[in-house]
């Protein structure tokens, strides 16, 4: 299998599951407890936070670690709910967010908050100047994606910082598909990270929280994370994404030049007829979501099963509805459905992306030549 999907889950990396071994195997004791065996978990924890701590790179937080980074936004969007000061009682996010964020905010919505949408334009980018006509206030938290999970684009978290600040409003970021892979824009006051999109296990995630911005819980019980979030943490999990952050830290700038070079090679191997959804210029490159004119990208995918791609986010593709993101964008149902995702990163060669891409573009002609 030549395995194109990066954005809906990265491969263990070998380092992780060496570091891991020992947690999950004689090193099973609950890091809660009082016994040495308790101590020396809890201790590979703490080692574990400092390593995605670092990776994060940001100044004047730290982090809590949670089961998932939808636990982390939603933890994040209603914690900070809870804790609002009187007047304060507007969201403001982006129509291309992750569905745990626009889910979460539709929810509020329900719960009495004003809960504004923004659109983007052409390219997936949110216009700065709109954002600027909506702030006062009454602005609580605006939630900004880093990079987007189905068509790459960045957006200028620094400039939406400073312009919410100005107002007294708090920034939540959704970074799963920055972390390891770009550096991290400064200014947000939370942010959410998870494991498995920088080839760490799944089931973890985190939320980097300001100092001062803590939310209210959202799980309650022992309080064993930090007095904020209960639940037993797991040492195998906290271990494997400390692992996972430290190698991602380490590798960043030789990955990310890695995936500018596949992204140039996969342009090429797929030749003419190919539209690249959302912006070029701002955009993380190893993330390729293109469309054809005619083309049926469920059928592609049940034409060529040993290569892993995808229609779009992982968690909506079963829906059978077309992505909001590329509605988002303006795209129409035909050319929704003509779309597809390409994700490429650290394990990806050259040689198999080059030869996928060949056959995505075969087989798109053969469906041509069938429904002419």
């Amino acid at each position: 299998m030549i395995y194109l999907d990066y954005q809906a889950t990265t491969p263990v990396a070998p380092e992780v599951a060496q570091a891991m071994e020992p947690w999950i195997e004689e090193k099973f004791a609950n890091p809660h407890s009082p016994s040495r065996w308790g101590h020396e978990a809890a201790a590979a924890i703490e080692v574990a936070r400092k390593q995605v701590e670092k990776a994060i790179d940001l100044k004047g937080g730290n982090v809590a670690f949670t089961g998932s980074a939808t636990e982390a936004l939603n933890w994040a969007l209603k914690g900070t709910v809870e804790k609002a000061p009187k007047g304060r009682n507007r969201i403001i996010t982006v129509a291309t967010e992750h569905a745990a964020v626009l889910d979460t905010c539709e929810w509020l919505g329900g719960q009495g908050v004003d809960l504004t949408i923004l659109p983007v334009d052409r390219e997936g980018r949110l216009d700065l100047d709109l954002l600027e006509r909506e702030l006062d206030e009454r602005v609580l938290i605006v939630s900004v994606m880093m990079v987007n999970n189905e068509i790459g684009v960045r957006q200028p978290l620094t400039a939406v910082s400073e312009m919410a600040h100005k107002v007294g409003a708090l920034v939540l970021s959704d970074a799963v598909q920055a972390l390891g892979r770009v550096e991290l824009c400064h200014g947000p006051d939370l942010v959410a990270v998870s494991a498995h999109k920088i080839h760490g296990p799944k089931g973890i995630g985190a939320l980097w929280m300001r100092k001062g911005h803590e939310p209210a819980p959202l799980i309650h019980g022992g309080g064993q994370e930090q007095g904020l979030r209960s639940g037993t943490l797991s040492p195998a999990l906290c271990v494997g994404f400390g692992a996972a952050a430290k190698l991602a830290d380490e590798r960043c700038t030789r990955d990310f030049d890695h995936v500018q070079k596949l992204w140039k090679a996969a342009v090429h191997a797929l030749g003419p007829g190919w539209i690249i959804n959302g912006s070029i210029a701002h955009r993380y490159p190893g993330n390729l979501n293109i469309r054809r004119e005619g083309v049926d990208a469920a059928r592609l995918i049940a034409d060529l099963r040993d290569i892993a791609f995808s229609l779009g986010s992982a968690c909506a593709s079963g829906s059978g509805r077309p992505s909001h993101v590329l509605r988002a964008l303006g795209l129409d149902y035909r050319e929704s459905r003509s779309s597809i995702r390409l994700g490429f990163g650290r394990y990806t060669t050259q040689h198999e992306l080059v030869d996928a891409c060949h056959r995505l573009a075969k087989a798109a002609v053969e469906q041509e030549k069938l429904d002419a």
